[in-house]
């Protein structure tokens, strides 16, 4: 088993239950770690046998995309995403981090951390 981490992926997005957030928009950082049997892509050095991180990197843009009230929905709907298109991943974590939120205080950001095994 191996890990593939995409860390800091960096968008802008209108998440929030405020509705001036769906208006203004604010940033996000989002990490994804997935575990993958690595073992066949070690020894055949093709693409084809491992997890695509640009594939990864994709999805998240993509799901960050679609407006949700919760963080919470949004990490889901990564990760489903992420089991169903990519066959090798095993288990997936992800932490979606709204920067700077309007919670009325001095805070940097608010993360939310979900993971998901693929059944067997």
């Amino acid at each position: 088993m191996g890990v593939i981490e995409v860390t800091n992926i960096k968008v802008y997005a209108y998440h929030g239950c405020l509705v001036e957030e769906g208006k203004i928009g604010s940033d996000y950082r989002v990490d994804l770690k997935v575990e993958a049997d690595l073992s066949k892509s070690a020894q055949t050095d093709s693409l084809k046998d491992t997890v695509d991180y640009v594939l990864l990197n994709q999805i998240v843009k993509e799901e960050m995309a679609i407006r949700s009230k919760l963080l919470e929905e949004v990490a889901d709907r990564i990760l489903n995403r992420i089991l169903k298109e990519s066959s090798l991943v095993q288990e997936a974590s992800v932490w979606v981090s709204k920067i700077n939120p309007p919670i009325g205080g001095n805070v940097e950001k608010v993360t939310i951390k979900m993971s998901k095994k693929r059944e067997l």
